[in-house]
């Protein structure tokens, strides 16, 4: 029976999709949905948080689950994401992949959540990172439009020139996301190579 169990939780976090994923957090009563939590972890990753660090869980739950700790199969989920983003961060040809509402959704329906992403990764980039004195004019202009792209109401029409602009949108996010963090974010070798602390 357990094994049973274990393979069917196996085969459904290798299912997860923008539609299982925000199901599943709207099940655990989690005020987000899985392009906004994705879009924390990219900015987590991207502001320069180590890739090793664990505490990025906690902080999830203390901004969408008023602190309370998540079940075991949110958390594995959770986790499961968060593998596949920063196996996606690291890919060398940028293959990060948003986790955003199918293609057949409505059209506005997809720019929500693709704001919805954007407004995450800017929460998850401030924690790690205030000082951008020292970021490329790239960055600092990939982080001005993030924020513009945040104070978009409009809403678009079901039509040819309204999917062509979400999709530029929606590439810019994407490889903007990856360019701040080949810039500022860590590599696991910068955990293995860290000197140990002294207290």
């Amino acid at each position: 029976m357990l094994r049973n169990n274990l393979s069917l939780c196996e085969s459904f976090l290798s299912d997860l999709n923008y539609e299982t994923f925000s199901a599943l957090l709207a099940q655990n009563k989690v005020l987000a949905d899985a392009a906004e939590i994705q879009g924390l972890m990219c900015g987590m990753m991207a502001g320069g948080m180590s890739l090793t660090d664990r505490n990025w869980l906690p902080a999830i739950a203390d901004m969408f689950n008023a602190g309370e700790s998540f079940g075991a199969e949110l958390s594995q989920a959770l986790q499961s994401v968060f593998d596949e983003v920063v196996q996606q961060m690291l890919d060398s040809d940028f293959a990060l992949v948003l986790m955003l509402p199918d293609d057949a959704a409505p059209i506005n329906e997809r720019g929500a959540a693709l704001i919805a992403f954007v407004q995450g990764f800017m929460t998850g980039f401030g924690l790690h990172q205030n000082d951008l004195t020292a970021c490329s004019d790239d960055v600092k202009e990939a982080l001005e439009d993030f924020s513009e792209i945040v104070k978009m109401e409009d809403q678009m029409t079901e039509d040819e020139e309204s999917e062509q602009a979400l999709f530029e949108v929606q590439e810019y996010v994407r490889v903007s996301a990856m360019l701040c963090f080949n810039e500022l974010g860590q590599s696991p070798l910068d955990d293995s190579e860290a000197p140990p602390t002294v207290h």
